[in-house]
């Protein structure tokens, strides 16, 4: 029997024994009320132009104009993605007007690649203009007119997660706001009442009613750079944004108002963005910014998937999400050399394989969470509790923790039901399925049904791919390998006695100088109503990189063990490079005169 008929036969017997609601509840990967995204691979540099759109029309994006228009004349949807090439685009803008003189073969090509360099992203990152375009690049707010990369849901739900963290709604959706709202980030209002969409919206002006999706026009009297143009060319050659989601299948149109667990690194990262841009959209040359802020999102999203494990981890101990103010992130070791220095990057690969290890068993706690949700949303006794879960199911998740850990009267009946389920299953798989059998037949071992159906189900689900959406999951929010990316990857070879050479992925924590240019420049913006910036201790800024990040620069993070000389010489690399970024100064070689400044003065304060 192969692989994949395995999967669905086991599917089907899930589903008889379960009945077909349960199974469609628990057989996936995610658990929104925890992380409110898909694990499975993102890229996270294009996200924004979907949280533009969200923010300008109040809804999801749905499909656009972009395979109609430069998907030829194949008959399939599938044939368009294919025939929608960066020739293909080229090919078509060089006929309108605004790009007279680009008629010919290599000026076309020339167009092509500006294309490629500044707004559209082959699949794979692939080079070249004759590969399927997968993705539009922030280049301006009109990216959001562009529907890449389709559907919408292979963002992850990470832009309606950041959309709910920043606009700080407390209903169960995302709704439009009010005149008169006090806000940073308004929905469905105009660009100056957005901070993000003033930053990116520059000479876009609006015609008509505001939720019409023709309204927004460019002044043509406003000089833009030759990226933001050729994005505002593109857009304009499209004619209008995109309807907003059809179809209950991706969720609805309806923005989901759902935040993490981890409410401390949500309520960091959503105030490290507005800080951030309030600080420096006027003064950080554009590119440099935009770099900036794809750094700024990959620290926030890291910090808060590594919080949500964290807590999630400390939950199957005590059936309990900790306080807010004790949360914190993983602690991992960071590499300031960027792979240089060997035995930094040792420790560094030690401490992030000791953290995807933990994380192998992330995919059985979540199914755990998914049978108990299920089971407390249709008991009798639980449904009248009226216990809210958005924006933050914290009180949720432990109402969980007291059924997982029989602190309620009603988890009597729902372990007697798991229980249940549990020998039914034993028997449907007892024949073919003999290792998810025998986690089911283990009580002893294992007393909790929670933890027998939970282990099962995950191994039929296909351990394998459920480990490789996680690791994908990770790696896109680390930005693994990018420019402005918090992390690395290499490929290493070992020879194991009795099994040969055997080739793994180690990963590292690294900052780039991109990263490094974002968190000097957030950390020394002055708090409250006081404007600019304040020198910034080099010992103060190790402290927040460690308390706010769990990134340990001169300190070996727990269970890890570094000698002091190398913990010396990973603060020293640190030390030179923030010198040659022009963001550390030093009178002398006393700590207490070390201190960072930004290479760009911030325009305004922090006023709350």
């Amino acid at each position: 029997m192969s692989r994949a008929s395995s999967g669905q036969t086991a599917r089907a017997i899930v589903d008889e024994v379960l009945g077909r609601g349960m199974t469609k509840a628990v057989w996936t990967g995610n658990y929104d009320k925890a992380l409110p995204i898909s694990l499975q691979l993102f890229d996270l540099t294009a996200v924004l132009p979907a949280v533009f759109y969200m923010f300008r029309y109040g809804h999801r994006r749905g499909t656009g104009k972009f395979l109609p228009t430069f998907g030829g004349d194949a008959d399939s949807k599938r044939q368009k993605k294919l025939t929608a090439t960066i020739d293909r685009v080229a090919s078509v803008l060089a006929e309108r007007e605004a790009f007279t003189g680009f008629e010919a073969e290599v000026e076309k090509a020339i167009l092509g690649d500006l294309l490629l360099s500044f707004c559209l992203e082959n699949a794979n990152k692939a080079l070249g203009r004759k590969e399927p375009v997968l993705r539009v690049a922030p280049a301006h707010y009109m990216s959001s007119w562009v529907d890449l990369p389709s559907p919408v849901v292979h963002l992850r739900y990470v832009p309606e997660m950041l959309v709910a963290m920043l606009a700080d709604q407390q209903d169960h959706y995302v709704e439009h706001n009010k005149d008169g709202d006090k806000t940073w980030f308004a929905v469905g209002r105009g660009f100056e009442d957005n901070l993000l969409l003033k930053v990116f919206h520059k000479g876009v002006v609006r015609e008509g009613e505001l939720g019409s999706r023709t309204s927004d026009r460019f002044d043509e009297t406003v000089e833009v750079g030759i990226d933001q143009l050729l994005m505002i060319r593109l857009a304009q050659q499209l004619g209008q944004a995109p309807d907003k989601l059809r179809g209950k299948e991706s969720g609805g149109d309806r923005i989901s108002n759902q935040r993490p667990i981890a409410e401390l690194a949500a309520r960091h990262f959503s105030e490290d963005l507005r800080r951030f841009i309030r600080g420096y959209a006027e003064s950080i040359p554009r590119h440099s910014f935009v770099e900036m802020l794809e750094a700024c999102m990959a620290v926030g999203l890291t910090t808060i998937v590594t919080s949500v494990v964290e807590l999630l981890f400390e939950w199957v101990e005590t059936g309990t999400i900790r306080q807010k103010n004790g949360q914190s992130p993983a602690a991992l070791f960071v590499d300031c050399s960027n792979g240089v220095h060997r035995s930094l990057r040792a420790v560094a690969e030690q401490s992030m394989d000791d953290f995807m290890r933990r994380i192998e068993r992330l995919p059985v706690v979540l199914m755990a969470l998914r049978l108990l949700d299920y089971q407390a949303r249709y008991d009798p006794g639980l449904k009248g509790l009226n216990i809210k879960y958005r924006p933050y199911a914290t009180e949720w998740v432990n109402l969980l923790g007291d059924l997982l850990k029989e602190r309620r009267d009603e988890a009597r009946d729902v372990h007697r039901d798991l229980e249940r389920y549990a020998h039914r299953l034993l028997e449907a798989f007892e024949e073919d399925y003999s290792e998810a059998a025998e986690i089911l037949r283990n009580d002893r071992n294992q007393p909790s049904p929670v933890w027998r159906m939970a282990e099962a189900l995950t191994l039929l689900q296909g351990r394998r791919n459920i480990q490789g959406n996680l690791l994908s999951m990770i790696d896109s929010s680390l930005m693994i390998s990018r420019p402005n990316g918090i992390a690395s990857k290499r490929k290493l070879v070992r020879t194991v006695v009795g099994a040969g050479r055997k080739m793994r992925d180690v990963r590292s924590i690294v900052l780039t100088d991109a990263v490094l240019d974002h968190l000097v420049h957030l950390h020394v913006l002055r708090n409250g109503k006081s404007h600019g910036y304040r020198p910034l201790a080099f010992a103060e800024f190790l402290e927040v990189l460690h308390r706010r990040h769990g990134l340990c620069v001169d300190t070996a993070p727990p269970g890890v063990t570094v000698s002091n000389d190398v913990l010396r010489e990973n603060r020293l690399i640190l030390e030179r490079r923030l010198r040659d970024l022009g963001l550390l100064v030093g009178v002398n070689d006393a700590e207490s005169m070390k201190y960072l400044r930004p290479r760009f003065e911030p325009t305004q304060g922090d006023d709350q």
